[in-house]
This record gives structure tokens, C-alpha cells and sequence, in this order.
């Protein structure tokens, strides 16, 4: 959970295409698409593997800062592709400022697209800017990012009122010839429910825009069934509706880290994984998109 009219996209694929030369001339590994595909009827969708999974700047359960945990949890989900929340960038010592963006996709040799909310200037003379925001990591190359602006209430200046910003992130990925959008998204945490709602709407503009499969992945920090997510549903499906609670990581009583899709890409599993390393638990989902040209 976070503690923490639309305006123009800002191009942000550069940002990927600095983490994917750092990462050298070594190739992401095999992907689940690529162990997955087959051959008959199915040959004609196209197999991904997505996850979400706010990771509380790298901190688990018990509150301790150890990213290397933090990539273990994701590696074991084997997803193609990951929306990351709480994701801190040189934010403070609570997380050693560390660039976790960077950090997190050298050690699961990803390419990463940060998208920040909050950019704020460096705590020294000397130091980086302190960033905080949402990431994707992607095991296939990533041919377009952005980082739209949506309804927020900031947590970092006293007496906020409801404002676009930053950090509703978007990638275009290419998956075995088919383009695929995923969109990483935290909404707001508050129990008025008035700035989430605000945010559906923002969203649901932002995707109105694209055409093709689309993958809405985050912390709603609301289940399902709340009525501010209601014009969510139709646009896009809930892809693990028998999916497990996601919120605390120990003992979960709400399940608010959703995976949604668009009507033409089909789900065929998803599950909730039971991990400290954060104080969420991921949720992991199979999917099937239509090949281009079918």
C-alpha cells in the first residue's frame, strides 16, 4: 500500500534502452513464451507470462531492506514481463539509495523501464535525485515507453489537492511478432475512494488510446468488487477473480494487487504466490494473445 484532465505522455524509452545496454551484449533468458509455445490450434496465440508485485522498496515483511531477497521472489515467478510498485531510485536510507530499478534488472538480466511519481532533488550537494515511482521489467525488448500522468493526491507537500502526475507507466513489448501493451499502475491509498475513481477514469483514457492486447498490472490498494473500479470491468477482465489475498504478505485479508486484461487475450492460470519479501504478495498469470494476422 502506498504511504506515499489528462496531459500529454512524456517518451521515456530511452530510459530502457540505457538498462539494456548496461546488461552488455548477454541475452535476457529463455523466456515462458518461448518454453511454452507449441504447435495445433494454440500455435495461434501467443503465449506470455505477466506479474505484478509491489515490493515495498525492497524491504520484506520484517521491514529490512535486502533487494537481493527481493530479486529471488521475482525470479521465482518466471514471468516475461513484471509491473513493480514502491520502487525506490536513490529515494533514501531506507533503502540504501539504491538505484532498485537498475539494481533489480542487472540481477534478473531484464531490460527495465522506470516510470517515477515523485522526483525530488538529491538529500546532498553531491548526491543523485531521489526518485520513487513504478517499474516493468521485460525479458523482451521493449519498443515504446511512456510515462503518463494521472489523478494524484502527492504525499510530499503539505495540504495536497487532487493534480495530474506522474508515474502511470506503459511499455510496448513484442512477443514472438505480436505487440502487446502492459501498463504498470499504483493507485492511491487513502479510504476516500474519490482519487482512485478519478484514476480509473485517467487510466481508462490512456488505454482508450492504444488498440490491440492490453495487460493493466498494480496495486488498486481496493479489491476488485469496490465501486470506484466498477467502469474497470468490461474494458478489461479480472484475470485471477479465484485468486488468493494479497495484502499483508502474512495472514492476507484483501486481495487489492490485480492482474486485469483486455477482452481479446485470454487467461489460462493465474495464482497469488505466498512470499515475506514484501509486505504484498505477487500475483502471476498465464496468458494467451492472439497472433497478429489471425
Amino acid at each position: 500500500m502506498d504511504r506515499t484532465p489528462r496531459r500529454p505522455a512524456r517518451r521515456a524509452l530511452a530510459a530502457v534502452l540505457a538498462v539494456t545496454a548496461a546488461l552488455g551484449a548477454a541475452a535476457p533468458g529463455a523466456s515462458a513464451a518461448d518454453r511454452a509455445a507449441g504447435t495445433g490450434p494454440a500455435a495461434a496465440r501467443v503465449p506470455l507470462r505477466v506479474a505484478t508485485y509491489n515490493i515495498h522498496a525492497g524491504a520484506g515483511e520484517d521491514n529490512v531492506f535486502d533487494l537481493d531477497r527481493t530479486a529471488a521472489a521475482i525470479r521465482a515467478l518466471d514471468a516475461d514481463v513484471i509491473g513493480l510498485q514502491e520502487v525506490d531510485v536513490h529515494w533514501g536510507a531506507r533503502s540504501d539509495f539504491a538505484d532498485e530499478a537498475r539494481e533489480l534488472a542487472v540481477r534478473l538480466r531484464m531490460r527495465v523501464f522506470f516510470a517515477p511519481i515523485y522526483d525530488l532533488p538529491p538529500a546532498t550537494a553531491d548526491g543523485e535525485r531521489r526518485r520513487y515511482g513504478v517499474a516493468v521489467l521485460s525479458r523482451y525488448p521493449v519498443r515504446d515507453a511512456q510515462n503518463h500522468e494521472i489523478t494524484r493526491l502527492s504525499t510530499q507537500t503539505p495540504d495536497p489537492v487532487p493534480a495530474p502526475a506522474p508515474g502511470f507507466a506503459e511499455v510496448t513489448v513484442r512477443v514472438r511478432g505480436t505487440a502487446v501493451h502492459v501498463y504498470t499502475t499504483h493507485l492511491d491509498y487513502r479510504t476516500d475512494p474519490s482519487v482512485r475513481r478519478a484514476q480509473v477514469d485517467d487510466m481508462l483514457a490512456v488505454l482508450a488510446e492504444d488498440t490491440g492486447p492490453k495487460v493493466l498490472l498494480g496495486d488498486f490498494n481496493a479489491e476488485p468488487g469496490a465501486p470506484e473500479l466498477a467502469r474497470l470491468w468490461g474494458p478489461l477482465t479480472d484475470a485471477a477473480p479465484d485468486g488468493g489475498r494479497t495484502y499483508p504478505a502474512v495472514d492476507p485479508v484483501r486481495r487489492i494487487d490485480l492482474v486485469t486484461v483486455s477482452p481479446d487475450v485470454a487467461v489460462t492460470g493465474a495464482q497469488t504466490r505466498a512470499t515475506t519479501a514484501s509486505d504484498h504478495r505477487p500475483v502471476v498469470a498465464d496468458l494467451l494473445l492472439r497472433r497478429s494476422g489471425h
